[in-house]
């Protein structure tokens, strides 16, 4: 069994690795991350059966790192190790197949990775689906070719929808997600603004209106030269933001 050990604090890392070899060389530590989004790295090229997450870490914690690995195609069990017994509950909503409370002892342990053992992909995969919506996340992660990629909600300029999928913009890409817009939108519903039934802007981004040729009210965005059609419905409200600020 492969696990990946995630914790920002180094004697805790230090403490699982020393546990799992005293466990024997059936449970096999390759790697070690410092926060949620080293951990999904990792991931990406190790490849670990199990995921020891610690919740509270700088960057990105480990429930919303569970809801990313969660859209893995081979998503690893995730089992909790925290000091904080409260997060019990929201741990449990947020993918884990097991929560252990700090410090960790040997005989716990191996009770949490045998569960995590006896699980079959599919129903790790269902444990992971499981309540996505509770976590407040900072990224949006992309599942493309089998690995996971992370975008920060800052570096977000725009989603537009196409059919099925969206087309989220930053400054240096562009990647499609296969996520709703308006789920998105009650998501992060104070950053993005919606300008039409196909697209949301982040607000930070709004530079003004234009028309073009054919008479359509179209948005400038700041470190872009795209340019989105905004619906009538929706340009007195945009005109006022601009007006405002």
């Amino acid at each position: 069994m492969k696990l990946l050990i995630c914790d920002d604090e180094t004697p805790a890392r230090e403490r699982l690795t020393a546990l799992l070899e005293e466990l024997g060389e059936e449970y096999n530590p390759i790697g070690e991350a410092k926060n949620g989004r080293e951990a999904i790295d990792l991931y990406n090229s190790l490849n670990p059966d199990v995921v020891l997450m610690d919740i509270r870490m700088p960057i990105m914690d480990g429930l919303e790192a569970a809801v990313h690995l969660a859209q893995a195609d081979n998503p690893p069990a995730v089992i909790f190790i925290t000091a904080y017994d409260e997060h019990a509950l929201e741990a449990f909503e947020a993918n884990a197949v097991d929560y252990l409370l700090k410090p960790v002892r040997a005989q716990r342990l191996e009770k949490a990775l045998l569960k995590a053992k006896a699980l079959t992909r599919p129903q790790v995969k269902a444990i992971a689906d499981t309540h996505e919506e509770e976590t407040t996340r900072t990224h949006i992660c992309a599942n493309i070719r089998g690995n996971l990629h992370l975008v920060q909600i800052s570096d977000i300029i725009y989603f537009k929808a196409d059919q099925k999928y969206v087309t989220l913009r930053t400054t240096e890409r562009e990647i499609l997600i296969e996520e709703p817009l308006k789920s998105l939108e009650q998501e992060f519903g104070e950053q993005f603004i919606r300008i039409h039934r196909n697209a949301l802007i982040a607000a930070s981004h709004l530079s003004g209106l234009e028309k073009d040729s054919q008479g359509r009210c179209l948005v400038r965005l700041k470190d872009t030269e795209d340019r989105l059609e905004v619906s009538r419905r929706h340009a007195s409200s945009i005109r006022k933001r601009l007006k405002k600020f």
